[in-house]
């Protein structure tokens, strides 16, 4: 009897360059998960309340959730006994998220403005609907991506290339969830994919050409060309000619591409406070134009003073 073929080896993890950016959206940079922390900073704890509010289905929902759980973002807390029944409340490590909350307001709000969108009339304590301002807290300036640079930190090193997911991308067409609910939809089609935030995050750090975003991510050229893509057709990648025969391109970012740098930094501050372990952020960012390292701090563009999730009134839903 012939023997049986060798079972073919276990296909080899690719390394990539340690990034907290990359490791928060692996927990993060999803549709659905997205839409639950939106709601979570809106007091929304009970899970009839996240599916009446997304319409997803019971089983994602539940997935979602738990992953959240197991991640550290939210704990389960018992508010009756009989029958049993649990909230999903936010713990000091998803509160810590609300910050980037605040920038995907940002961004949404200044090239998607829609008063008629809850999201987009946030009240500060001063009394004022405001637009969040991301500003360097050592000097109080403004931050830019060109007003940065990074250096290589302690954890600086390689981790694991983002495992694959069993669950098709979770981009859907807009307005075709939420139950009437409107959410930050344009701000989700942009970062409610793993894979397209992975690209926007990189395309921060200089990369351009697809060979260097498939280095850099250890993603499947498939995938990598989709994305692209999609970051192109929604108006945050440029595509540019830089050869011909054959002709070869790269993906700049345009103005609205980069005015997504706040969110991508507080993904790497988040990340390097929650994910770096006892090594340290593998990245620090330092501010130019006082030439300390950049912490953030978000502000109230009416009165300037800094905004927390205590002091905003979160919108009427």
């Amino acid at each position: 009897m012939a023997e049986p073929p060798p079972s073919e080896a276990p296909p080899q993890t690719q390394l990539v360059q340690a990034n907290s950016a990359t490791r928060a959206l692996n927990i993060l940079g999803d549709r659905w998960t997205l839409m639950i922390l939106y709601l979570a900073f809106q007091r929304v704890r009970r899970f009839d309340e996240f599916q009446g509010s997304i319409g997803l289905a019971r089983s994602l929902l539940i997935d979602r959730l738990r992953r959240l759980q197991k991640a550290g973002v939210f704990e389960k807390v018992r508010y009756q006994e009989r029958p049993i029944r649990e909230e999903y409340h936010l713990t000091e490590m998803g509160l810590d998220l609300y910050s980037l909350a605040l920038m995907i307001v940002r961004w949404e709000k200044r090239w998607f403005y829609d008063p008629a969108n809850p999201a987009h009339r946030l009240t500060h304590t001063c009394g004022k609907a405001f637009t969040p301002e991301f500003r360097c807290r050592c000097c109080g300036e403004l931050v830019s991506p060109r007003d940065v640079y990074v250096e290589e930190g302690p954890g600086a090193g390689l981790d694991p290339s983002p495992p694959p997911r069993v669950q098709r991308r979770s981009i859907v067409p807009s307005g075709s969830l939420n139950q009437g609910n409107p959410m930050l939809d344009r701000a989700f089609q942009v970062l409610g994919d793993r894979w397209t935030s992975h690209v926007i995050a990189s395309a921060f750090l200089g990369r351009r050409r697809f060979n260097d975003f498939q280095n850099a991510l250890g993603v499947a050229p498939n995938i990598l060309a989709d994305r692209l893509s999609r970051l192109v057709d929604l108006g945050v990648l440029r595509k540019e000619l830089y050869q011909q025969r054959p002709d070869r391109w790269e993906y700049r970012l345009t103005d609205e591409g980069r005015d997504l740098y706040p969110l991508i930094a507080e993904l790497n501050r988040w990340g390097d406070r929650w994910l770096a372990g006892g090594k340290g952020p593998p990245l620090i960012t330092y501010h130019r134009p006082c030439g300390h390292e950049l912490v953030s701090k978000v502000t109230c563009d009416q009165c300037h003073e800094e905004v927390t999730a205590f002091n905003v009134t979160p919108p009427q839903r």
